[in-house]
């Protein structure tokens, strides 16, 4: 049996969402002609209450768009420190927007508006760097799926007015925020000036990511999408494979919550050091190999043969996640190999 667990970007389009790209109406995006991406992109806008929304290919241009909109050459975004935008996407503020980045460090992710408060420095005149937008992921990646405290998010909104700061939330997995605490797109939608949402992780999808802002904001950034190469033609294959994500895929998010406590559960029981049940809130699971005589890579290579694939993120830091392409009996083996791994790496240290 194979089981990976790298990441949820690696599902497969499913029949049903590959027969719906098959007949998906299309046209040329870059025109403005493509009906599917026209739709999809009202559709997302909507869900959120915003005015307008951007298809792009990646998470990473959704991002970077964004914050292009936000902040200019020379001035800075806030953003906590194992955050998508700062450890993933390769310095691309810094490379294509001239944006530099100062980070405060949360436990697992988990914001709190006065970490990034105390860090702005708005208006800072002409000898030091100006705060302009601070970023929040939801859910937090790295932090191993946190979901972020709606509070704390109005909390940040509240004195980010006052401050002349604009907000962006990486919403790659909002999905999973929204089925963990029921909290709606729209109440999220009302703190941020501009959002990313992505189609191909939890949601199944071949591709895709949407940014969503004011539409002169979107209007902007469609510019800048084809100035960066990623104007796209007939698209509305891709598009319509979105359709189907978010008709279908939403729901079924609550049985990789469900996975991933079931792993967090099992990997305890073996060794408690490694990840706390109670911090597993939505479908990826951090384990942290600090405490053993076993690298991250190792680890990873211990379960490859049996089939079972997780990723290294750091020397000490494993990530497992949860997809819709993993059911039950695959956990449970999955769950089997990682367990007779460690088991056997307790025994040799």
């Amino acid at each position: 049996m194979r089981v990976d667990l790298r990441s949820d970007t690696v599902t497969q389009p499913s029949l049903a969402m590959r027969e719906v790209m098959s007949q998906a109406p299309v046209g040329d995006d870059v025109y403005g002609e493509d009906p599917t991406v026209n739709s999809l992109e009202e559709r997302v806008a909507e869900m959120f209450g915003k005015e307008a929304a951007l298809f792009t290919p990646s998470g990473s241009l959704a991002n970077q768009l964004a914050i292009r909109m936000l902040v200019a050459p020379g001035e800075e975004i806030l953003a906590e420190a194992n955050s998508h935008i700062v450890r993933a996407e390769l310095g691309a503020a810094a490379t294509f927007s001239g944006i530099t980045t100062r980070t405060w460090t949360a436990t697992r992710g988990q914001f709190l508006a006065a970490d990034a408060l105390t860090l702005a420095r708005p208006d800072s005149g002409p000898f030091l760097v100006s705060t302009k937008a601070i970023a929040v992921e939801n859910t937090h990646n790295f932090g191993g799926g946190t979901v972020q405290s709606l509070d704390e998010i109005k909390t940040l909104h509240g004195e980010a007015q006052k401050m002349g700061l604009a907000l962006h939330l990486d919403g790659a997995r909002i999905w999973n925020a929204y089925v963990a605490n029921g909290v709606e797109f729209k109440e999220y939608g009302k703190y941020f000036d501009t959002i990313s949402v992505c189609l191909s992780k939890g949601l199944g999808a071949p591709f895709g990511s949407l940014m969503l802002a004011s539409k002169e904001n979107i209007i902007k950034a469609r510019i800048w999408r084809k100035r960066y190469g990623s104007g796209m033609r007939q698209i509305g294959i891709i598009a319509g494979a979105g359709h189907y994500a978010l008709d279908t895929n939403i729901a079924l998010l609550h049985h990789d919550h469900r996975r991933a406590q079931y792993l967090a559960t099992r990997i305890h029981a073996i060794a408690p050091s490694l990840v706390d049940p109670k911090n597993v809130q939505t479908n990826i699971v951090g384990l942290d190999l600090a405490g053993l005589n076993l690298t991250a890579a190792e680890f990873a290579e211990m379960a490859k043969p049996e089939g079972v694939l997780i990723s290294a993120l750091g020397p000490n830091f494993a990530r497992l996640v949860t997809h819709l392409d993993i059911d039950d009996a695959g956990m449970e083996y999955a769950a089997d190999v990682l367990t007779q791994a460690l088991e056997r790496a307790l025994v040799a240290k």
